[in-house]
C-alpha cells in the first residue's frame, strides 16, 4: 500500500510564491578608474539607463575631485518577478594624482550598510528590514597596463573580506584574443601572489548534470571577465545587435567569441545572484556582526 500523501512536498512552491510576492533586492557596486566603461556595462547588463541624470566631468574636474559614493536604484519587473536593483558607483576613485587610501570611502560605505542592517536587525520592526548591504563588487581593471596596478592590489585587499569581488578586464575590444588570454593569466597570478580573495564559485554537487558542471568550470576559467559594453544598436549583414563599429569590422557585445559579457550577465542574474547574497549574509556580514558584538561586549565591560 502506498504511503498516504501529507502535502509538505508543496513547501518549495509556498516559498516561491512568498518570495515572488515580496520581490527581490540586489545591490551591485562598481569600482575602478574613470574611462573604463563602468556605467555603459551596467546599463548593458540590465538593459536600463541608470545614469541618465549624471553629470560628466572633464579631465581637470576628475583629477580635482575626491572619491564619493553615488547610489542609483531602479525597479525592474520580468515575467511577474520584481527586482529592486541598486547600483553603487564610486566616481573619483583612482583619478587623483595621489590615490593613497582612496578606497577608504568605499570600505566605509560597505561597513555603514552592515551597521545599518545590524541596527535594523536588532530593533523592534524587523519585519520590514530593507537590505542595502553590498552583495557584489565589480572591480574594473584597465586593459592598458601590464596587470594589476598597486592601487588595484591595495583596494581589493582592503575590500575582499567585506564584499564579493568579481574582477573584470575592461574594454576587451582594445585587445587581441591572445592579449586577453595573457592578461587574464597575469592578473590571476598577481591576485594569488598578493593574497587577494575574490568571489569563489560554489563547488558542484556530485549529482549535478554535466552541462551545469561545465558551465561552472567555464566561469572559473574566465576570471577576470573580459567585457565590452554598448547601448547602441548597430547593423551588420542585415542583423541588428548591440555592439561597436570599427573600420576593421564590428564587435558584438553578446557574442562569446568577442567578450565574456554573456557569461558575466548570466552569472550575476541567472545563476549566482542568490549565492552572492547568501555569501554576503553568511560570511561577510557575519564576520562584521561577530566583530561588532565582540566590541560591544568589551566596551560594556570597560564601562561597567
Amino acid at each position: 500500500m502506498d504511503r498516504e500523501y501529507v502535502g509538505f512536498a508543496t513547501l518549495p512552491n509556498q516559498v516561491h510564491r512568498k518570495s515572488v510576492k515580496k520581490g527581490f533586492a540586489f545591490t551591485l557596486m562598481v569600482a575602478g578608474e574613470s574611462g573604463l566603461g563602468k556605467s555603459t556595462l551596467v546599463n548593458s547588463l540590465y538593459l536600463t539607463d541608470l545614469y541618465n541624470n549624471r553629470k560628466v566631468l572633464n579631465a581637470e574636474e576628475r583629477i580635482a575631485q575626491t572619491v564619493f559614493i553615488t547610489k542609483h536604484t531602479v525597479g525592474i519587473e520580468e515575467k511577474g518577478v520584481r527586482l529592486r536593483l541598486s547600483i553603487v558607483d564610486t566616481p573619483g576613485f583612482g583619478d587623483a594624482v595621489n590615490n593613497t587610501e582612496s578606497w577608504k570611502e568605499i570600505e566605509d560605505y560597505i561597513d555603514q550598510q552592515f551597521e545599518q542592517y545590524f541596527r535594523d536587525e536588532s530593533g523592534l520592526n524587523r519585519k520590514n528590514i530593507q537590505d542595502n548591504r553590498v552583495h557584489c563588487c565589480l572591480y574594473f581593471i584597465s586593459p592598458f597596463g601590464h596587470g594589476l596596478r598597486p592601487l588595484d592590489v591595495e583596494c581589493m585587499r582592503a575590500l575582499h573580506e567585506k564584499v564579493n569581488i568579481v574582477p573584470v578586464l575592461a574594454k576587451a575590444d582594445s585587445l587581441t584574443p591572445t592579449e586577453v588570454r595573457r592578461k587574464k593569466m597575469k592578473i590571476r597570478e598577481e591576485m594569488e601572489k598578493f593574497g587577494i580573495n575574490i568571489y569563489q564559485f560554489p563547488d558542484c554537487d556530485f549529482d549535478e548534470d554535466e552541462e551545469f558542471k561545465q558551465q561552472e568550470q567555464l566561469l572559473k576559467d574566465s576570471i577576470p571577465f573580459a567585457v565590452i559594453g554598448s547601448n547602441i544598436q548597430v547593423e551588420s549583414k542585415g542583423r541588428k545587435f548591440r555592439g561597436r563599429l570599427y573600420p576593421w569590422g564590428v564587435v558584438e557585445v553578446e557574442d562569446p567569441a568577442h567578450s565574456d559579457f554573456l557569461l558575466l550577465r548570466n552569472m550575476l542574474v541567472k545563476t549566482h545572484m542568490q549565492d552572492l547574497k547568501d555569501v554576503t549574509r553568511e560570511t561577510h556580514y557575519e564576520n562584521y556582526r561577530g566583530k561588532h558584538l565582540c566590541f560591544i561586549f568589551i566596551y560594556n565591560n570597560i564601562v561597567a
